[in-house]
């Protein structure tokens, strides 16, 4: 039958010639060539050529001159600098995506529980919309060590005064016409001694009478207090001078709040606070005792936490960094938790289980595929995070939070302006990346064939 439609007209599927055969698609294949060509010459230019060059430049000197050959690779590990950079990159991997996946799924979960989901997803999301560069000056904002200009500061100095007594009078010191004398640790002990039914006179100087805290009155001379010690606590000075040292003049400011106490053979045996007149009374068994301004009177008030010292510079930006990536991290995790089969939920309730045997045993196990590509991709991420750092950590303590992507900035642009060294980091970059990278196109064809 065949041969005879050939014979009558022509073959039915005729076999083109092999130079002439067009691919499964239809499309020759040098027309498919000439499509994807742009696409090669930019993944050449912008990946493989960078890549290449870096190689061959690694393995010269600072300035490209002199073959070291891995001498480069060899000063990674001996430079401290570089060390610093490794350590940290390590913990940033090592914290900063599972910290971060943590919120996520919180979040994530959160957001089924509550009326208001949408709004919720709105705000834990927000910040993916603000550059790094936005975010960085955002928190260098917010670890102000002012607590008048940083939020995290004024939230811990609130925290911290609202259980612990704080003084008023930081800058305070006794005049010079006062016997009190500095006996360590802040405080001042009078050389003599009270007397029932002569007031003590403490005068202070130190502060601006405009600056006295609060809206004190003026001092008053304290009366005698038949067998206590009575006393007056002022500040020894007025604005346009005048008056006797030493003595409370009109227009003199009380201090009030400051304690006194009244010490025998090194032991308190009585105390007082001045009124807002600045007298004070103490009992009878101060008669004989000397007079002591303790330190809490002159405490440096509490300033907060010292957020971008050397010691917590590193942990206070992958907080910064967790606030701007947890929503994405909860918005992939919701996607996911959303397709789960919400009957395996209700069998385990039924079963017995609780809410955390639910969500620890059935929901987490569930959400494995997801919760492993957003670790992934944050550990990706973490590992080139330079933003953050650079624009956080001040000048300080920039040695303290470096990463690898900030020396490598450092060592090729930076006072050494070595770009051998530069190069090299970024091969090693490159290296740690790479296993990552593998592990994911693994998973995703694993899926794939699925």
């Amino acid at each position: 039958m065949s041969s005879q439609l050939a014979t009558a007209g022509g073959p039915a599927n005729p076999v083109p010639p092999a130079g002439k055969r067009k691919s499964v698609m239809g499309t020759r294949p040098w027309v498919a060539a000439l499509f994807l060509l742009p696409a090669i010459v930019l993944l050449g230019a912008l990946v493989v050529y960078p890549i290449g060059y870096s190689v061959w430049r690694s393995l010269y000197d600072a300035d490209g001159s002199g073959f070291v050959g891995l001498g480069n690779y060899g000063d990674l590990f001996s430079d401290d600098a570089t060390f610093t950079a490794v350590k940290n990159t390590a913990i940033w991997v090592a914290v900063a995506p599972a910290l971060v996946t943590g919120l996520g799924l919180v979040f994530a979960v959160l957001t089924e529980r509550v009326r208001w989901s949408t709004a919720f997803k709105l705000v834990i999301f927000m910040p993916m919309a603000i550059s790094m560069l936005a975010a960085g000056i955002i928190f260098r904002l917010v670890y102000e060590a002012d607590p008048d200009q940083g939020v995290a500061n004024a939230v811990v100095v609130g925290v911290h005064d609202t259980f612990a007594e704080s003084s008023v009078y930081p800058k305070a010191r006794p005049s010079t016409e006062s016997d009190l004398k500095a006996s360590g640790g802040g405080a001042f002990t009078s050389t003599g001694t009270l007397s029932a039914g002569t007031p003590a006179l403490v005068p202070l100087v130190g502060i601006a009478p405009n600056k006295v805290p609060g809206d004190p009155g003026d001092a008053t001379s304290a009366e005698p207090s038949g067998d206590g010690v009575s006393g007056t606590v002022w500040l020894d000075f007025k604005l346009g001078g005048g008056g006797e040292k030493g003595a409370v003049d009109a227009g003199e400011k009380a201090l009030p709040g400051i304690k006194v106490e009244a010490v025998k053979d090194g032991k308190v045996v009585a105390s007082a606070k001045a009124g807002d007149d600045g007298t004070f009374t103490l009992p009878a068994a101060a008669d004989g005792a000397q007079l002591r301004l303790p330190e809490s009177n002159f405490a440096a008030p509490y300033n907060g936490v010292d957020w971008l010292g050397p010691s917590l510079v590193t942990p206070a930006i992958i907080g910064s960094y967790a606030w701007m990536w947890a929503g994405f991290a909860m918005v992939l995790i919701a996607a996911g938790l959303a397709g789960v089969d919400r009957n395996l939920l209700e069998a385990a309730r039924v079963d017995g289980a609780n809410e955390w045997q639910v969500f620890r045993r059935v929901t987490v196990p569930l959400l494995a595929p997801v919760l492993v590509v957003v670790l992934i991709t944050l550990m990706i991420n973490v590992m080139k995070i330079f933003d953050l750092v650079f624009i956080i950590a001040p000048q300080p303590s920039q040695d303290e939070a470096n990463v690898l992507a900030l020396q490598l900035v450092n060592a090729s642009f930076g006072g050494g302006n070595n770009q051998g060294l530069g190069s090299a980091i970024g091969i090693v970059l490159l290296l740690l990346v790479m296993p990552v990278m593998i592990v994911n196109i693994r998973r995703l064809r694993k899926e794939r064939r699925r």
